[in-house]
C-alpha cells in the first residue's frame, strides 16, 4: 500500500471489544493480569502484555508501531519529548571515557545537553561543522560513539551530505544519529541515506496543532553494535544479537530507570495528527516556498533563506536528499536585532511564539529567545544572527501570510 493508504490501515494489538475506530485512550497505570505466570512474563519481557504504564501502555504502543511500519523500523519508543528522544539515544549510546562528534549548529537545549549534562557525567563532545566532512573525520577516534546531527539545522537551515557522513561514520565503526524533525518520514527517508537512529520531536508535524509534547526514537537495526565502544552495547549483543542491542537497552533499562514513556493521552492525540501528517505537510511546505519566493521581492528584507529556493547554497543537495518541499520554516535577515522586534511586534496573523510547523504560523527571534542565554561569541560560532527572523509556516491563507509579513516591514 501507498504511504497515504498505509497510514490509517495499521491494526490495533488486540481487538477492540466495541469496535472503536479510534484507538482508545488507556488512563491507567497499572494492568490486571490473569496469573502470577503472566504477570511474571510481562515484567520479565517475555510477553508483549503491558505492565505498567511507565514502561508500555496500549494507546503509546499503537502509536509505536504505527510509526515503524511507516518507516521500516525494526522498533520505535514513544517519549514525552523530543528533548528526552535526545537524551534517551545519546545516553544509550554513550559512557563516561567515550566521545561523541556532534554538530555546532545543533539547536540551544542539544547543545546544552551534551556540553552540560553529558559532560558532567564524563562524555565528552567534539563540535564540528558538518557540511565539512572531513572536518568530521578529523574529530573521530576509537572512543567516540556516535555521530549525531540535524539534517536541516534550526534556524540556521544548513545541509549535511548524510550519504557521506553516514560512510564516514561506519568506516570508524560509529552509529549515525540523525535529529530528523524540520522534514517528516511522510517525505524523507532516513534509513535510505544511511541513518542509523531517527530522532523526531513529534510534538511538530505529527502533533499538528500544539496539542501535546513527544518525541520519537527510531532504531532501524542496521548498525552492528558489537563495533561500539560502549561496554554495555556490548554486552547486550552477546545476549539480544548485534542488531538489537541499542532497542534492548532502551526498552529494559532505560525506559524502566529514566521514566519519561509517552502519556497515553499524548499517544492519543498525535495518532490522530499521523492520519492527516502528509496532507498537512505538502499543504506548510507548498506555501513556505511560495512564501520564501516572495519574500525576496520585498524591500527590508536582506536575506530570505529557505534551501527550497533555487538560488540557495544548499538547494541541490537538499533536492536530492529532501525532494522540492524541505520542510514548513523559512527564514529572513533584516537590517538589525531592533528591525527583527519591530517586524515581530507587528505581525496581525502570524503568532509571536515557539514550536514549529504548528497548525498556525508563528514567528520568533532565535537569538534573543532559543539561543538566548548563549554569549555573542557562542551565537556566533553557531551562526546565529541578531538579524534573523524564524518564521514556521502554518495552514492560513499563503496571500495573507505574505500580505502580514509585508505590512509588518512596512
Amino acid at each position: 500500500m501507498k504511504y497515504e493508504t498505509q497510514i490509517l490501515t495499521t491494526p490495533y494489538q488486540q481487538p477492540d471489544v466495541y469496535g472503536a475506530l479510534s484507538m482508545p485512550v488507556y488512563y491507567t497505570a497499572a494492568f490486571e493480569f490473569p496469573s502470577a505466570k503472566a504477570m511474571s512474563d510481562a515484567f520479565c519481557g517475555r510477553s508483549m502484555a503491558p505492565s505498567y504504564s511507565r514502561i508500555a501502555n496500549p494507546t503509546t504502543t499503537y502509536l509505536e508501531e504505527r510509526v515503524r511500519k511507516l518507516t521500516g523500523a525494526v522498533s520505535v519508543t514513544a517519549l514525552n519529548t523530543g528533548m528526552a528522544a535526545i537524551a534517551y539515544a545519546l545516553t544509550c549510546v554513550s559512557a563516561a571515557g567515550l566521545n561523541i562528534v556532534a554538530s555546532k549548529h545543533l539547536f540551544g537545549n542539544s547543545v546544552s545537553l551534551l556540553r552540560d549534562t553529558l559532560g558532567s557525567l564524563g562524555i565528552e563532545t567534539r563540535f564540528a561543522d558538518f557540511t565539512d566532512a572531513e572536518a568530521v573525520q578529523s574529530l573521530i577516534d576509537d572512543k567516540t560513539c556516535a555521530l549525531f546531527f540535524e539534517i536541516i539545522t534550526n534556524p540556521q537551515l544548513l545541509v549535511a551530505d548524510i550519504r557521506a557522513l553516514a560512510q564516514i561514520a561506519h568506516q570508524a565503526g560509529c552509529p549515525l544519529i540523525a535529529d530528523t524533525t524540520i522534514v517528516p518520514f511522510s517525505v524523507f527517508r532516513a534509513k535510505d541515506l544511511g541513518v542509523d537512529i531517527e530522532i523526531v520531536s513529534s510534538t511538530k508535524y505529527i502533533s499538528g496543532g500544539g496539542t501535546g509534547l513527544g518525541g520519537l526514537l527510531i532504531d532501524y537495526g542496521q548498525f552492528d553494535w558489537s563495533q561500539s565502544p560502549s561496554p554495555v552495547l556490548q554486552n547486550k549483543t552477546r545476549r539480544v544479537g548485534k542488531k538489537m542491542a541499542f532497542t534492548a537497552r532502551v526498552k529494559t533499562e532505560l525506559l524502566t530507570n529514566l521514566g519519561a514513556l509517552m502519556t497515553p493521552q499524548a499517544a492519543y492525540m498525535e495518532t490522530l495528527g499521523l492520519d492527516t501528517l502528509d496532507i498537512r505537510f505538502k499543504r506548510q511546505a507548498g506555501t513556505t516556498l511560495w512564501l520564501a519566493q516572495q519574500c525576496q521581492h520585498l524591500d527590508g528584507i536582506k536575506k530570505v533563506n529557505y534551501t527550497g529556493l533555487a538560488d540557495n547554497p544548499f538547494h541541490e543537495l537538499s533536492d536530492r536528499q529532501f525532494g522540492p518541499l524541505p520542510g514548513a520554516v523559512f527564514t529572513i535577515d533584516l537590517a538589525s536585532r531592533e528591525a527583527a522586534f519591530s517586524f515581530i511586534d507587528n505581525l496581525h496573523v502570524i503568532r509571536r511564539a515557539t514550536n514549529l510547523f504548528d497548525r498556525k504560523s508563528l514567528a520568533i527571534h532565535p537569538a534573543s529567545t532559543i539561543f538566548g542565554l548563549f554569549t555573542d561569541e557562542q551565537r556566533q560560532e553557531m551562526s546565529v544572527s541578531d538579524a534573523t527572523v524564524r518564521i514556521s509556516v502554518g495552514l492560513e491563507d499563503g496571500e495573507d501570510l505574505f500580505e502580514d509579513i509585508r505590512q509588518a516591514i512596512q
